[in-house]
């Protein structure tokens, strides 16, 4: 099957947020998330309250009192799953997450290649249905290391979904230098990830387009250095622009203003 490797990542970052969160006492539930007003239950819910969706089961009603940090169609709807299992202790919102999951890499492992083509909803529009599960890698994985920060363990996990949400967020790059900070022509920019999925980026602007480039002629316009662990969260929204240049571990050379400019534009997750 083309896209095995989907479902591959699926199945082994799920596998990881039940090996992070079981070990854990009850009241570990209860830590904060990066992810505004949610704990660690609640990112639970929402990840098994999507899967429901997927599985065929109907969203929860939900009255219109949204709290403030639901700001569009996607927060409301993952807001329903959230409050209606927020009165369940922990570890069974964490073993239906784990049921669902089951049965969604089986539902997944039945798709032939034309179900994996077809175009339909997600929650970037209308995309083949092997882009809305890439997606729901990123999530997921986003969300395991939401997880691993609240119960202060935030060692990366690495596996599949690392590759593919830094490989997402460098593929935005382009989009945030050329459209978001209206970079001019002539402005060059090289970006220096290091890590695990560590790799170099670089852009350059001509003719109002920004487009990457293998090598550039002279010296970048910027230059920032960073870790893969805080690019990704800079682009997540799980840090802010100034705690992504102040952190000791990025290092800017030539335009700072231009830096300043991409880290405030670089959020690029829903």
């Amino acid at each position: 099957m083309a896209y095995e490797w989907i479902i591959d990542a699926l199945d082994q970052t799920w596998r990881s947020i039940d090996d992070v969160v079981r070990p854990q006492p009850s009241s570990a539930y209860d830590s904060l998330t990066a992810c505004p007003g949610w704990s660690v239950r609640d990112v639970l819910s929402h990840l098994l309250g999507f899967e429901l969706v997927l599985n065929g089961e109907a969203p929860p009603e939900h009255d219109d009192n949204y709290p403030e940090y639901v700001k569009n169609e996607i927060g409301r709807f993952n807001e329903g799953f959230v409050a209606a299992y927020r009165g369940l202790p922990g570890i069974e919102v964490l073993d239906r997450f784990m049921a669902v999951a089951t049965r969604s890499i089986a539902r997944l492992r039945a798709l032939n290649d034309e179900d994996w083509e077809r175009v339909g909803w997600s929650p970037e529009g209308e995309r083949p249905y092997h882009r809305f599960q890439e997606t729901r890698v990123l999530d997921s994985w986003i969300h395991l290391q939401d997880i691993r920060d609240a119960l202060l363990e935030p060692a990366d996990d690495h596996g599949p979904g690392e590759e593919i949400v830094v490989n997402r967020f460098e593929a935005a790059i382009p989009f945030v230098v050329g459209k978001r900070m209206q970079a001019p022509d002539g402005f060059t920019m090289q970006l220096n990830l290091s890590g695990r999925a560590g790799r170099t980026v670089m852009v350059a602007m001509a003719e109002g387009r920004c487009q990457p480039v293998a090598e550039l002629a002279t010296p970048p316009t910027t230059e920032i250095s960073t870790p893969v662990a805080l690019f990704w969260r800079l682009a997540a929204g799980r840090i802010s622009a100034d705690a992504f240049l102040r952190a000791s571990a990025t290092d800017v050379r030539g335009d700072r203003g231009a830096a300043q400019r991409f880290a405030d534009a670089m959020r690029v997750m829903i």
